[in-house]
């Protein structure tokens, strides 16, 4: 098939936001990147966001329901981590069944009209998106952060001076176990940026 790299890149993204939220803790719930400034999100908003967006992306351009409500009942860490997991895993094993018409017939994407491949890599474009947003904000609350594209300051540094990629678990049932997350080095010896 033809789009089976976007099926492919789903199935990766989900696991990045998953990944990214295991890293916040239950106190950070409430943080925003400013205290006193109300248009950053917090932490809990950006969850909220995603999976409401993503809900009402999918059914509404995409037609895929997963009859589930997007929210969890508690809106804790971990609710949100097992509401998202379940849905998108879902939402997955649609996409796992279509074919290339299906990517290319066309839907609403707001008031314009477009393929099915160009909502969904727009999609993934605005989860991206936030989930950068919220990797800055593991920044500013001091954490570590494990790789997500690739390396970062915390699993050695850059690419160019061979630092590892390190993910924070081996795999999406050691993620949703909520068991300890694997070590970190630190940036090495080498700056971790291109402009020391």
């Amino acid at each position: 098939m033809r789009y089976q790299f976007l099926t492919d890149t789903y199935q990766t993204e989900r696991l990045k936001v998953l990944s990214v939220w295991s890293m916040f803790t239950d106190a950070d719930m409430a943080i925003r990147p400013h205290p006193a400034d109300p248009r950053g999100r917090s932490v809990r908003e950006q969850m909220v966001h995603q999976c409401v967006s993503e809900n009402l992306w999918f059914m509404a351009m995409l037609g895929i329901d997963v009859g589930a409500p997007p929210l969890p009942a508690e809106e804790t860490r971990r609710g949100f981590i097992e509401r998202y997991a379940a849905d998108s895993a879902k939402r997955l094993d649609v996409l796992q069944s279509t074919d290339d018409a299906w990517w290319e017939a066309d839907a609403s994407f707001f008031k314009e009209v477009r393929t099915r491949a160009w909502i969904f890599v727009r999609r993934v474009s605005h989860t991206s998106h936030h989930r950068g947003q919220q990797m800055a904000m593991l920044r500013m609350l001091g954490r570590d952060v494990h790789s997500n594209y690739g390396p970062t300051a915390d699993t050695g540094g850059l690419m160019a001076n061979q630092a590892p990629v390190i993910y924070a678990y081996e795999d999406e049932e050691a993620l949703l176990a909520g068991g300890g997350k694997r070590p970190l080095p630190g940036p090495g010896d080498k700056p971790p940026t291109e402009r020391p």
